[in-house]
């Protein structure tokens, strides 16, 4: 929602993700704990949490959080499972999203983390540019390791490289999932990917077929990064993430009338 104009109605968020519970998903990324400032769409977090109905699912909550403030903000709220944090492969990136250097938001990572050992919370760290960049900045998958090695250094064992701008292809994604997988057998890592809706389901297969069972999705495809090229790269839509894993024959907990109900409600939140 976050990249919205219009100010969605707090009572609208509550009511569609109260949907979105219902589904099955294991995990829900459902608000952001930033600046009001910096995204207005989410200044009503704190507020939408305390409303959801957690009664009756087992699909476990997570927030973004982009600083240390953030997260103290986020971890009060027991609701709360994970906070997910955007780390970049990319210094210029880090810069842009966050406004600090690569080393500064190392630091960050490790108080986050030290913060969610105390309050019972796990971190998702997501490695923005993980598939390349177009500012130039280094970029290989041994760098991707060479990040995951530090993050596991610090106990964080969930991760997702980040097709940030799009651009990842098959090739890219069984490579960098391939070997990441073998050399931290321990660790889930899970896929952000972007793409134009005809490319969803060959990039999901590869994840999937690669050994990936964390991959992150929106209905109707909403979202993704304005830095993207294409103005069609978006996030993976849910449905078509959904339809592909069937085909897979993937075990899912997704009640797909419940989804249907959910996608006729996102009309009321994104038009």
């Amino acid at each position: 929602m976050q990249g919205l104009t219009d100010f969605v109605p707090t009572e609208t968020k509550i009511n569609y993700l109260n949907r979105l519970l219902q589904v099955g998903f294991d995990t829900l990324d459902f608000g952001s704990f930033v600046s009001p400032k910096a995204i207005p769409q989410m200044r009503d977090t704190a507020e939408v949490v305390e409303k959801l109905d957690m009664s009756a699912t087992k699909t476990k909550l997570l927030a973004i959080v982009a600083n240390l403030r953030g997260a103290q903000d986020a971890a009060i709220f027991e609701q709360i499972t994970y906070l997910g944090f955007p780390l970049s492969i990319s210094e210029t990136f880090q810069h842009k999203n966050t406004n600090k250097t690569i080393a500064q938001a190392f630091e960050e990572v490790s108080e986050i983390q030290n913060l969610c050992l105390n309050a019972n919370k796990q971190l998702v760290v997501y490695l923005s540019m993980g598939f390349g960049n177009h500012y130039g900045d280094p970029y290989s998958p041994e760098l991707v390791e060479q990040f995951s090695e530090r993050l596991v250094g610090m106990g964080i064992n969930i991760i997702a490289p980040s097709d940030t701008i799009g651009t990842s292809t098959t090739d890219d994604i069984k490579t960098l999932y391939g070997h990441l997988l073998k050399k931290f057998p321990n660790v889930e890592f899970g896929a952000h990917l972007h793409a134009k809706s005809s490319h969803v389901a060959k990039k999901v297969r590869a994840a999937y077929k690669t050994g990936v069972r964390r991959i992150d999705c929106a209905v109707r495809g909403f979202g993704g990064c304005p830095l993207a090229e294409d103005k069609l790269v978006g996030n993976l839509a849910t449905e078509l993430v959904v339809s592909e894993l069937n085909q897979l024959e993937a075990k899912l907990t997704i009640d797909e009338q419940q989804l249907a109900q959910a996608m006729l409600a996102s009309q009321y939140v994104f038009g």
